[in-house]
């Protein structure tokens, strides 16, 4: 059966532009010109006969038709990309390629990750830690670890565990603000807030009826950058467990007298959906399942 397919190249500039919303950045990921991808794109147009894009100065939309369009190019182009992993020894049958956010990789992954290598050696592991949500298959990434309330959609997902907020400090600020053994003067102690988990206080604050505006307050953008910023003694922070248990087990930090609440959030294994993982992937996959139900153990 003959295929009557659009200029093929053209569907991979559609994708990227689709998921960046601009063409700039699709360039970028791609190594064009922006004007090659606008090109790309207006061929892909022509030969479809309808408009992919609203362009609107520096803004971009998809159509309509555009978002119908998109899962069809986005499911066809992963199952090329999973094809060739498959059959292609140049790309490493034997490796594998995660995608994971940089305080999961160095808090929880990496000091276990010498078992794994150990048990697994004939597999390589490629760490990708950018903040950037990598693409399942289509970038090259064959699992990810996705933090999210649930499961990641379009993906076959696994959940290692959830999280838990406790308030920790030094354990020399701790005496400064501890009225006595168990209880804390709030009007005295700073807290420590992460931007990018900002209702994280307010929660907890309001699960233990509690009020705190007395000490002031201290911002950071990362969570590693909130514990080091505890660990010196700048006030407090909500660490979340089991990522900051290592800063509580070396003594850096110790917890106030509360019992961990349980959040929502939690650490999620995902690969792409509808597809039978290589057996390296399955193997990564239960390694990681086996540690995460050791360490709620």
């Amino acid at each position: 059966m003959a295929y009557r397919l659009p200029p093929l190249a053209s569907l991979r500039l559609f994708e990227a532009a689709s998921r960046h919303t601009s063409f700039k950045q699709a360039a970028d990921e791609l190594g064009l010109t922006p004007s090659a991808v606008s090109h790309g794109i207006d061929t892909l147009e022509t030969w479809l006969a309808v408009s992919l894009f609203e362009r609107s100065g520096r803004s971009l939309a998809l159509t309509e038709a555009g978002r119908d369009f998109l899962p069809y190019v986005t499911e066809g182009l992963s199952m090329i990309a999973t094809g060739a992993r498959r059959v292609s020894p140049a790309l490493g049958a034997s490796r594998i390629r995660v995608s994971v956010a940089p305080t999961f990789a160095r808090r929880w992954l990496m000091p276990r990750l010498a078992e794994f290598r150990r048990r697994r050696p004939d597999i390589d592991l490629h760490i990708d830690t950018s903040h950037r949500q990598a693409v399942l298959p289509l970038e090259g990434v064959d699992l990810a670890i996705r933090m999210a309330a649930g499961p990641w959609p379009s993906s076959d997902c696994d959940l290692l565990f959830r999280e838990a907020l406790l308030p920790v400090a030094a354990p020399a600020y701790l005496d400064q603000i501890l009225i006595d053994r168990r209880h804390v003067d709030w009007s005295k102690a700073q807290l420590i807030h992460v931007s990018s988990v900002e209702n994280d206080w307010p929660a907890w604050l309001a699960a233990h009826g509690l009020e705190a505006s007395g000490g002031g307050h201290l911002v950071c953008d990362d969570i590693d950058l909130a514990l080091d910023a505890a660990t010196e003694g700048l006030g407090v922070t909500l660490c979340r467990l089991p990522l900051c248990r290592d800063a509580l087990d070396q003594g850096r930090v110790v917890a106030l007298p509360f019992e961990p609440l349980p959040i929502e959030t939690g650490y999620w294994v995902t690969v792409p959906a509808g597809r039978e993982p290589r057996r390296e992937i399955e193997a990564f996959r239960a390694w990681l399942r086996e540690e995460a139900q050791s360490d709620i153990a």
